[in-house]
Parts: C-alpha cells; sequence; structure tokens
C-alpha cells in the first residue's frame, strides 16, 4: 500500500534462501536504500520480510529479492501489500519456527 509516496510490503521468499546469506544480503540493500523493516528465516525453509519507505526503493528491493544473493535460488516471492507504520531502521530477526508464513 502507498501513502504520500511511501509503501511497505511484506514479503515471503522460497527457493534456496536459507544457509546462503541471504537475510545479510538483504539487510545491506535496506540499508543502502535507506528503508525500515526486518527479514527473518522461517521453520519451513522460507525467508520473510518488511520494507517500508519510498515507494520506489521498497519496489527495489523486492526485485532484489526476486534474485537475492549469489548462492541464492529463488522459486517464488509472495508479496502483500501493508498500511505504512512509519517504521525506519532496518534488522534481522531471530528464525521464526511457528510457521509464520503463509
Amino acid at each position: 500500500m502507498e501513502q504520500r509516496g511511501r509503501a511497505r510490503v511484506h514479503i515471503w521468499v522460497s527457493g534456496r534462501v536459507q544457509g546462503v546469506g541471504y537475510r545479510f544480503a538483504t539487510c545491506e540493500q535496506a540499508e543502502r536504500l535507506g528503508l525500515g523493516g526486518w527479514v527473518r528465516n522461517l521453520g519451513d525453509g522460507t525467508v520473510e520480510a518488511v520494507f517500508e519507505g519510498p515507494a520506489a526503493e521498497v519496489g527495489q528491493a523486492v526485485n532484489w529479492c526476486r534474485r537475492g544473493p549469489s548462492g541464492a535460488w529463488v522459486s517464488e516471492l509472495r508479496s502483500e501489500p501493508e498500511t505504512p507504520t512509519g517504521e525506519t531502521g532496518f534488522r534481522a530477526l531471530p528464525t521464526e519456527y511457528g510457521g509464520g508464513g503463509r
């Protein structure tokens, strides 16, 4: 969802996305783009992330996640727009084993 040029998107990435530095590289990309949000591994082998910031930069982050870092192989990326909350700063969260994926 977009609000005054800001966007927030929640994504789930499947494929070979754990054990290849995906979270670390996602943090680097988000910080480079000046985005807020977070990234974490899920117990089912997927990666979940939320990006918030200027709409163009959020779009760039989502597009980067379709490829990921070298060594990753992305088979699917699902995304859902959300209402921006004003989140700033990007961080990696601990792995969620409770089936947080959708």
